[in-house]
C-alpha cells in the first residue's frame, strides 16, 4: 500500500519532526509512506473572507497538484467523521481489500481546506471537534496509520 500525507505548510518543530520520523520508520514496513508538504500562503490575522478563500483556493491548488487521480482521498476536516483506531484499521484493511493501494491523507493549514479539495475527497476524518494545529495533527495521524496497521497485523501495540 502506497500512503501519502499531503500537508500545507513546513514543519519546523524539532520535537515533531523527530515523532514523525520515527513512526514513518515504523511504518515503513507496513506501507509505503510519502510526506508531501506544499507551501503555505502568508495570510495576516485579520484578513476579509474573501481574501481568505484565496488563501485556501491557492493552497488548495498545491495540494490537488500532489494527487494523483486513481488516489483515494482522506480530508481531515473537523466536521469529519470519527473513528476508533480499530475503525481505521478495518477501513484501511477495507480499501486494501478492494485494490485501494493508493490513499492519500491531507491536512489543510491554518484556514482549513478549500471546497475544491472537500470534494475530491472521497472521505472526511476527523479526530475531534477540537482545533488541532495542524503541524501536531501530523504527528497523530503517522501514529494512527502505525497503530492501524499493526491491528491489521494483530501485532502488540495497540491496547
Amino acid at each position: 500500500m502506497n500512503i501519502q500525507i499531503v500537508s500545507v505548510g513546513k514543519l519546523k518543530e524539532k520535537y515533531l519532526k523527530l515523532g514523525i520520523e520515527e513512526y514513518s520508520k515504523r511504518l515503513s514496513s507496513y506501507a509505503k509512506i510519502d510526506l508531501v508538504e506544499v507551501p503555505d500562503e502568508k495570510a495576516s490575522e485579520n484578513l476579509s473572507e474573501a481574501d481568505m478563500e484565496i488563501v485556501k483556493k491557492k493552497e488548495g491548488e498545491r495540494i490537488l497538484s500532489k494527487i494523483g487521480a486513481d488516489t483515494y482521498v482522506i480530508a481531515l476536516a473537523i466536521d469529519g467523521k470519527m473513528k476508533s483506531s480499530e475503525q481505521l484499521a478495518s477501513d484501511l484493511e477495507s480499501l486494501m481489500t478492494y485494490g485501494r493501494s493508493k490513499i492519500a491523507f491531507v491536512i489543510g493549514g491554518s484556514l482549513g481546506l478549500h471546497e475544491d479539495v472537500m470534494k475530491r475527497s472521497d472521505e472526511k476524518l476527523s479526530f475531534s471537534k477540537m482545533t488541532l494545529p495542524h503541524q501536531l495533527m501530523k504527528l497523530v495521524l503517522v501514529e494512527q496509520i502505525y497503530r492501524a496497521f499493526r491491528i491489521i497485523k494483530n501485532e502488540p501495540y495497540h491496547k
